[in-house]
């Protein structure tokens, strides 16, 4: 264990040398972030590349791309997307220079018949996307939803492997693992419960996700502390030119989604200010009875409440704070047959907030990501003629990423600390308490290396924890 201990330590000292050190090999980089010019949003997945040449990448879900060692020279940038008008921009390159081009992409309307055309294909040609899934907006909305409301949790039940239940709070099974071995991201905060009492809908409204990464297996080194699954969930960061909103309802409930700006970004591609706000509420209680008289006499005692919301403060170099909070809880009843009666009710209350930012070091090839977030899980059963009872999760993470592109190859290391309290109060059979506490702080740190070598790609990682 002490040696273990003493190996950690370098291996951190040995990354940061070489990230100082690489820009130093390399000719010259063009980096930068690409946004919607009509929302001022990251647009992801976008193919950049210097004309006549094989220098090309994509954008990542932040909308960065980074073109390294690139020879010294004029060159025109083109910028493609399904989505948005191709754009050509004159760069200049130096040798042992970053050059930084924010760049804004205008919307287009594209007609296609009889062909069939996927925006990911430049991705999958430069990264391991073994046993992952991409799941975007779009791709909810085109999935037939149980009562007419999209979500992620019915997008992901048609995905091999996916089991849903309503069992307990709401349980997903994939590939076999527990739930618990699901490790569920929210712009890098741990989500210790995803999903309502009736197993049919998530807490994430699908307008307010940008994208969702669904490693089912062979996940890299970033991700620890699960063997099952990891869901990698983004949120939008809010319209940064016009104020834009949406108000949705099914049989199950409403939804209410407004986001715009509180400072609206400058023609110059300066920062500015955003905010997103969603509100969903089941009425499902009230309407099962109108709607839905033949399961057990229209009586669904089941209802949820989740508020999420967003600040974003955009900096003119790329640079960004995100300030988030949201407070999902549910409830279910436990209904006498006889009499219809309440004898226990469930309730389930997750609240939580934190902040997420990114750093781009002016002169320099590398993006620094970071986040920090608490939050508390509780779970409470009150029964008829017992006393109440009640199970708690709350706890702290706190992670670094530092990410270098060279080329066709990859770097990313960083580090990771989650702290962890749970409480538990129950009762035996003769009314005295029993209780348990907990405290756990785990520290975990990893290196990825991702080489792009023509049809192979070979990614070496390495976890600690």
């Amino acid at each position: 264990m002490q040696a273990l201990k003493s190996t950690t330590p370098r291996w951190f000292i040995l990354a940061a040398l070489f990230m100082c050190a690489a820009p130093t090999w390399a000719q010259g980089t063009v980096k930068g972030f690409l946004k919607s010019e009509s929302s001022g949003e990251a647009v992801m997945f976008a193919s950049v590349t210097l004309e006549g040449t094989t220098f090309g990448v994509s954008s990542n879900v932040d909308g960065y791309y980074s073109l390294s060692r690139v020879p010294a020279g004029t060159y025109t940038m083109v910028v493609s997307s399904l989505e948005y008008e191709t754009l050509r921009e004159p760069v200049e390159v130096r040798d042992d220079k970053v050059v930084t081009k924010n760049l804004l992409l205008a919307s287009k309307v594209v007609t296609l018949e009889g062909a069939e055309v996927r925006a990911d294909r430049e991705e999958q040609t430069t990264q391991v996307r073994t046993s992952v899934e991409t799941i975007r907006p779009a791709d909810i909305k085109r999935i037939p939803s149980f009562g007419g409301a999209p979500d992620l949790v019915q997008a992901l039940q048609v995905l091999p492997g996916f089991v849903s239940t309503g069992d307990q709070g709401g349980q997903l099974y994939i590939r076999g693992g527990s739930p618990i071995q699901n490790k569920v991201l929210l712009d890098g905060m741990l989500i210790y419960n995803a999903f309502h009492s009736i197993g049919l809908f998530s807490v994430f409204d699908s307008d307010a996700l940008a994208n969702a990464d669904v490693y089912t297996g062979a996940f890299s080194a970033k991700y620890g502390g699960r063997i099952s699954s990891v869901m990698d969930i983004r949120t939008r960061d809010g319209n940064m030119r016009e104020t834009e909103g949406k108000v949705g309802a099914s049989p199950f409930g409403a939804k209410l989604l407004v986001h715009g700006p509180l400072k609206r970004m400058s023609e110059d591609r300066t920062g500015g200010i955003s905010y997103l706000l969603s509100v969903k509420h089941s009425y499902l209680e009230q309407t099962s009875q109108l709607f839905y008289p033949y399961i057990d006499d229209g009586r669904l005692p089941f209802g949820f409440t989740d508020a999420y919301g967003k600040l974003t403060f955009g900096g003119g170099d790329g640079s960004k704070l995100s300030l988030f909070g949201f407070n999902f809880n549910d409830n279910a009843s436990v209904l006498d047959d006889s009499t219809g009666v309440d004898f226990a009710n469930y309730g389930w209350n997750n609240i939580g907030g934190g902040c997420t930012f990114t750093v781009v070091p002016p002169g320099s090839a590398t993006l620094l990501n970071g986040h920090f977030a608490m939050s508390n899980y509780r779970i409470n059963f009150d029964e008829v003629g017992s006393p109440a009872r009640y199970s708690e999760v709350a706890g702290f993470n706190f992670g670094l990423d530092f990410k270098y592109i060279m080329g066709e190859d990859n770097v990313e290391y960083g580090l990771e600390v989650v702290g962890l309290r749970t409480d538990f109060q129950t009762y035996n059979s003769l009314q005295v308490p029993v209780e348990q506490r907990e405290n756990n702080t785990e520290l975990g740190g990893y290196f990825d290396y991702t080489m792009n070598r023509g049809d192979w790609i070979v990614q070496p990682s390495m976890r600690m924890q």
